[in-house]
């Protein structure tokens, strides 16, 4: 590995843990290798996750979301995540494909602890894991089947420094970038951002499922 140009880069793991005190006990106890009662709870009450995937074209960390409960606990050691339409790069798909390992972080409105998952993944067309995860009568592409390797609650302290569910500090959509905005800067010349932008809402709600 090539030594960055900053000096003052922490290279070895003897620095880096000579910087941090050694974790609490309740730290390495909410680990375990099982999607426990408490933590199924959590899982099946978040609308709302970030799938993180790595392969050969690099990492990638894509959002997953639905109403409570669509990542189903098949068992205490297997997820299921339904694939919904997206924009067909299908990154985290090919990923996977290439490489099982995967980790998941659950948020829930409101709630400051987010749930994080490891394991390793396939995808699977299996009939019946598509219809259990069907909405509106349709069944997704494929089913992110996970195998758990390990379950932990994360603290509340990120939650709590960014506010994030405090109301006060939401933002109107007007006040950043829109969607066709963005693509007319970074796409070049010819791309109609304004069409883009009076199409999306139609284009979405149409085309959740």
């Amino acid at each position: 590995m090539t030594a960055p140009a900053d000096p003052h880069a922490i290279l070895t793991l003897e620095q880096l843990a000579r910087m941090y005190d050694a974790p609490a006990e309740a730290s390495l106890l909410k680990e375990v290798p099982r999607v426990a009662p408490q933590y199924k709870a959590l899982i099946e009450a978040s609308p709302f996750a970030v799938l993180a995937t790595c392969g050969p074209d690099g990492l990638d960390a894509s959002p997953r979301g639905d109403p409570p409960g669509f990542v189903v606990v098949q068992d205490e050691h297997t997820l299921l995540i339904p694939d919904r339409r997206g924009n067909n790069r299908i990154d985290s798909l090919r990923n996977i494909v290439a490489d099982p390992r995967v980790a998941l972080l659950f948020l829930i409105p409101g709630i400051g602890e987010t749930l994080r998952v490891n394991g390793r993944a396939h995808l699977s067309v299996d009939p019946t894991m598509l219809a259990r995860c069907a909405v509106e009568g349709k069944a997704p592409k494929c089913v992110i089947v996970v195998a758990v390797q390990t379950v932990f609650f994360q603290c509340s302290r990120a939650i709590l420094r960014s506010r994030l569910w405090d109301p006060a500090l939401q933002r109107r959509r007007e006040e950043l970038p829109t969607p066709g905005s963005i693509l007319a800067q970074v796409g070049g010349a010819g791309f109609d951002g304004e069409k883009y932008d009076r199409e999306l809402p139609g284009r979405l709600s149409g085309s959740l499922y």
